[in-house]
């Protein structure tokens, strides 16, 4: 088997498949001794840098669980990093940005992305592809709204007081800061795509604390950019946003060959809302994974239930894998799900 025909790509492609794909969300990280055990010592932006490690941290859980993609393991600050924002991640925080972006003064520190800004992202991809052989990479960036958000308030927010207040007193601020970002974002998966992802997520963490109306007027012309500047690369492009079970239809117009869906709506009704033409992600709930083994069986048996009649899905979480999840569970889901979909 090529990597071209691997289980994900055809499924991302809404083509037959031997078996429904699986990869999780967050599958590189806490949730794994040997992930801890390399990260030991050494900061998250700092591992995000290290070509050596972000190899061997994307293959720990290909090695492990027997999954039918890898995601690059990297940070979605990590291109703003490279453009010069003065930020770091702070332990049981998150992404904290020492002057947030808050004016039209401020919006000119955000200068475009050149691929000389991330060669070890350059470098990881190529020592990846060369290991990973059939199973494709998944390169992924935020989404404009979500590093907005970061950059207006400074840091991860409930509310996004800040972020809405620009959204709707600065209109024309909050499109141009959008935009920049677009081009960033569009800047860094193409990197990641012509170095040999074969496929891309875009992830967008916060834009659920959005209406639909806002959405589609304030974010979506952004996230349409990013996913339409890296169309023509012919990798399939994957949309995800946590809690956008209202936003779903939205999603799908933005352009993306495949919609992340969480936990919250069925993936028939997910579908639905989403319109044809689209193949689906998702959507257990990472929570799942503690209970019995029965019961995450039964569990993974609704999500494959309420996807049989899609046109293509990919298996998945409805969010990242939690940090204090056992490993094992994970393997087990995997083979569950192949055994189960096995044609």
């Amino acid at each position: 088997m090529t990597v071209t025909d691997s289980p994900f790509l055809r499924a991302c492609r809404r083509e037959p498949v031997p078996h429904t794909p699986v990869w999780f969300m967050r599958q590189a990280g806490r949730s794994l001794p040997e992930y801890r055990k390399v990260r030991e010592g050494i900061a998250m932006l700092d591992s995000c840098m290290r070509p050596d490690l972000v190899t061997e941290i994307t293959l720990q859980p290909v090695r492990r669980h027997g999954v039918d993609a890898a995601i690059l393991f990297s940070d979605i600050v990590v291109p703003l990093k490279a453009v010069g924002v003065e930020l770091d991640i702070k332990p049981g925080v998150g992404p904290v940005v020492d002057q947030p972006i808050r004016s039209r003064a401020d919006l000119n520190r955000l200068r475009p992305l050149e691929p000389d800004d991330v060669p070890y992202v350059t470098e990881a991809v190529g020592m990846l592809t060369a290991e990973l052989g059939a199973t494709p990479l998944i390169g992924f960036a935020g989404a404009p709204f979500t590093l907005a958000s970061y950059l207006v308030e400074g840091g991860p927010s409930r509310h996004h007081e800040h972020t809405k207040a620009m959204m709707y007193g600065d209109p024309e601020l909050w499109a141009e800061l959008l935009d920049r970002l677009a081009d960033i974002t569009a800047a860094f998966l193409t990197v990641q795509i012509e170095a040999g992802a074969r496929a891309v997520q875009l992830f967008d963490s916060w834009v659920g604390a959005l209406s639909p109306a806002d959405y589609r007027r304030a974010v979506l012309p952004a996230s349409a950019k990013v996913l339409a500047a890296v169309a023509h690369h012919g990798v399939p492009r994957i949309h995800f946003g946590v809690g956008t079970g209202e936003l779903l239809g939205a999603l799908g117009e933005a352009g993306a060959d495949v919609v992340g869906v969480d936990w919250r709506v069925p993936l028939d009704e997910a579908a639905r809302r989403v319109g044809p033409g689209r193949a689906l992600q998702g959507n257990l709930d990472p929570a799942v994974l503690f209970a019995p083994r029965r019961a995450v069986e039964e569990q993974a048996n609704r999500v494959l239930q309420a996807a049989a009649g899609l046109e293509g899905h990919v298996f998945n979480l409805g969010h990242g894998v939690l940090p204090d999840t056992d490993p094992d569970a994970l393997t087990r889901l995997v083979a569950y799900v192949h055994e189960r979909t096995a044609r």
